[in-house]
């Protein structure tokens, strides 16, 4: 009742600011932005007691707030709000790689490799032919010859398998929860990501020589994947190493030292055009295994900041939601929803018995696997900047589809984990 009460209160005061200053004449950038943050902690609060994952509130309160709802939160201030949405994933990317121990990856390296490759070709391939098989429905696709559909849809089911460390990491930090489940759902998560870069620049330049861009001559660019791919690991070990030397020699103000590390980290990966999550991933990694035994407590002194790291970067992916945008393309959304989770599912039981594991995990895992957020984004808008006209249409189609991953994601892993008996007291 207390929050509930606190966001009604935060509503009328926003109200009463539009209503005398006009929302015409602007609101400032900042004034916004701590809006949403109290708006979005007080609903993640309000639907804590319910079982839902406070992500998800995080999320509703973004859509309440943002350009499809009140519209408090507009299109231009999202604008202005980019940098602080890229340091929230340079941070989450950072303390995901950390969370990785080289003992860890000798004890379950191998299952996971097995789990990811499996799932990565089932999903793929399930989530393409369903595609071809509904491309009768898709204005873009319906006419088009049958090489062109199998690329669109080969570009489609590329962005569809990747998965969400921002949420995986958001409900392990939320739940606490630290058993096999979470460990190999964190596992298969990263790996993924590192293999989704891969996979999605060799399917774009199959795509470009297959249906050619205007203006493109189909050529396909290997240098500026393996740069993408090759250059994230060299600079995110490079970084890596220069912290675990800050680490090992000087080791002092660490909250501080942490955060200029993800700005640092950002910004570099902007200049040198790698892949900033991969890069952060890796840096984490290095300085986590490097440090002397002193990545811990660089780790744990940014946890202290991951609460309101995560009540940012998710209430402003939810500003970026347009419900709108997803009722007229239900009837394609949905089966290519449940295609997906389908997909995932069968992958990691056959990956986990190919791995010989206890058959309870691979149960749970997969529910870990179904949220999409920024880095699937982040490639549909690659997808549309290489074909503007039915690119456009497919990153409409596949910002609906991550909508309702990014929706029901947090909800199937929290009951996961949940099942699996690793939700802490008061997760």
């Amino acid at each position: 009742m207390r929050r509930l009460v606190i966001l009604l209160v935060l509503y009328a005061v926003m109200g009463g600011v539009f209503v005398l200053g006009g929302i015409e004449a602007g609101t400032p950038t900042l004034m916004l932005f701590g809006f949403l943050i109290l708006g979005a902690y007080s609903v993640g609060e309000l639907v804590k007691p319910l079982g839902i994952p406070k992500i998800v509130g995080y999320l509703v309160a973004g859509v309440l707030f943002g350009p499809p709802g009140l519209g408090y939160v507009s299109k231009p201030v999202l604008a202005e709000l980019n940098a602080v949405s890229n340091l929230a994933i340079a941070l989450i990317a950072f303390l995901a790689g950390a969370e990785l121990q080289m003992s860890e990856i000798k004890a379950r390296g191998a299952a996971i490799m097995k789990m990811v490759s499996v799932e990565l070709v089932l999903t793929f391939a399930s989530v393409t032919a369903v595609m071809v098989a509904l491309r009768g429905l898709l204005p873009f696709m319906a006419q088009a010859p049958m090489s062109e559909a199998i690329a669109f849809s080969m570009l489609f089911a590329a962005v569809a398998v990747v998965h969400s460390p921002a949420v995986t990491m958001a409900l392990l930090t939320e739940t606490r929860a630290n058993g096999p489940v979470a460990r190999y759902t964190l596992g298969v998560v990263l790996v993924m990501d590192v293999a989704v870069v891969l996979i999605f620049s060799l399917v774009l330049a199959a795509a470009r020589s297959l249906v050619p861009p205007a203006g493109d001559d189909g050529g396909v660019q290997i240098g500026a994947v393996v740069w993408e791919i090759g250059g994230s690991v060299i600079v995110g070990a490079v970084l890596g190493a220069g912290i675990a030397a800050y680490l090992r020699f000087i080791s002092r103000e660490l909250f501080i030292f942490g955060l200029l590390v993800a700005l640092l980290g950002a910004e570099v990966a902007r200049i040198l055009h790698v892949e900033t999550l991969l890069t952060l991933l890796v840096a984490g990694f290095v300085a986590e295994n490097a440090g002397g035994g002193r990545g811990a407590e660089l780790r744990h002194a940014l946890e202290r900041a991951a609460a309101p790291v995560f009540v940012v970067f998710f209430a402003l992916s939810g500003a970026k939601i347009d419900p709108r945008t997803v009722l007229p393309l239900w009837t394609i959304v949905v089966p290519v929803v449940l295609v997906r989770m389908a997909g995932i599912w069968s992958g990691m039981q056959l990956g986990g018995r190919w791995a010989r594991l206890d058959p309870s995990i691979p149960q749970r895992a997969w529910m870990g696997l179904v949220s999409q957020a920024g880095v699937a984004i982040g490639l549909a808008t690659v997808v549309a900047d290489v074909y503007p006209e039915r690119g456009g249409q497919l990153r409409a189609l596949l910002l609906a589809t991550i909508a309702i991953n990014e929706t029901i994601g947090p909800i199937l892993f929290r009951l996961g984990l949940k099942r699996a008996g690793e939700l802490t007291e008061g997760g």
